[in-house]
């Protein structure tokens, strides 16, 4: 099936092919890096420069989503070590962390960079030349024999002026595919993991909660003041909490309201993504969760955020009834579990 545009000269069908029989990132991160490299106009592309920013655009995704790229992808590893080598916050936007990669001279770095040539470079261009080795796919490369899409050089890579205009006319769609077939590739790896495509790219910013906040003010209100914090045990009042992910959102990727609780404000900033003992803290979790239910239900049954159950329990007119603690928890515990296993850590 031909997911990219057709082109009269070029073979598009081998581009295609680059991701058949893949069994590790490099190739989707690789592509999307000379995609973005030729938005940007250029035609000789430094590999150091491609190296910092595949690692850039697979940041977020490892670091902040803490999602595996399975047991044989090294990619994982490398770039938790580079986080490490310079020191890089985890929620570093892309490009300040290609920039600080780009320009380190850390003998550390550089090695961990210089090992994606070993493979990537000239393994992509495998459909172009298959069953060649690396030494004929370099030697092949030059002057883009069969129509290859870049030269192979030590230091960087040529692009064919051909693919350079196919490459820009098409970035959008181009981005697009690599990313689709990044996000069926990674979703096997994570089968459990909750919206694979949402975790690719830093979203430019995150939805404030304030229309939440609305709906746990009235369970505040409607409680008399006898609504606590379930972390600290301290009461919370319409003016003075945090809305707050029970399982972190760097798990989940979402703000529905049967993970949002109120919680201390200070607690909030300091509990970041870290996961809630279950033993500890479901029980109250759950109790909050159904007085909620009940108070909306009661004030304002047409309130759309209890809606937001139904993605976990099929009936609205009877969700005081089917929302059991047993129920719930159930939802609840293998979500923290398989975030657990994705590398989480748990509260202390």
């Amino acid at each position: 099936m031909q997911l990219l545009p057709e082109n009269r000269i070029l073979p598009i069908n081998k581009l295609i092919a680059c991701f058949n029989n893949t069994s590790a990132t490099y190739k989707f991160y690789w592509l999307l890096s000379i995609i973005q490299q030729v938005e940007a106009g250029k035609t000789m592309i430094l590999k150091k420069e491609l190296f910092a920013t595949m690692i850039g655009n697979a940041w977020y995704t490892i670091n902040y989503f803490q999602v595996s790229f399975g047991k044989q992808d090294l990619f994982q590893q490398k770039i938790e070590r580079l986080r490490k080598i310079e020191e890089i916050s985890v929620d570093l936007r892309r490009d300040e962390v290609i920039r600080i990669l780009s320009n380190s001279e850390n003998p550390k770095t550089l090695q961990i960079l210089t090992s994606f040539n070993a493979q990537v470079p000239h393994w992509f261009l495998s459909p172009w030349f298959p069953k060649a080795t690396k030494h004929d796919i370099y030697k092949g490369s030059k002057e883009f024999k069969n129509l290859s899409p870049y030269e192979l050089h030590n230091e960087f890579i040529s692009i064919n002026i051909l693919w350079f205009n196919y490459f820009v006319e098409n970035a959008a769609l181009i981005k697009d595919f690599c990313y689709w077939n990044l996000a069926m590739f990674l979703q096997q790896k994570n089968p459990n993991v909750p919206d694979i495509a949402g975790k690719l790219i830093k979203p430019a910013f995150r939805n404030n909660l304030n229309k939440q906040r609305k709906f746990w003010d009235i369970v505040i209100e409607e409680s008399g003041g006898s609504v606590q914090c379930i972390y600290k045990n301290c009461p919370l009042t319409v003016n003075n909490y945090a809305v707050e992910h029970f399982v972190p959102y760097s798990f989940v990727s979402h703000d529905l309201i049967w993970n949002l609780i109120p919680a201390d404000r200070s607690f909030n900033s300091s509990k970041s993504d870290r996961l809630p003992q279950m033993e500890l803290y479901f029980d109250q979790f759950f109790d909050l969760q159904k007085r909620a239910i009940i108070i909306i239900k009661d004030k304002q049954p047409r309130n759309k955020f209890l809606e937001d159950y139904l993605t976990i329990f099929p009936s609205f007119k009877d969700l005081d009834n089917e929302f059991t603690k047993e129920k719930f928890k159930e939802r609840i515990l293998p979500l923290i579990t398989i975030a657990a296993n994705n590398g989480f850590e748990f509260l202390q």
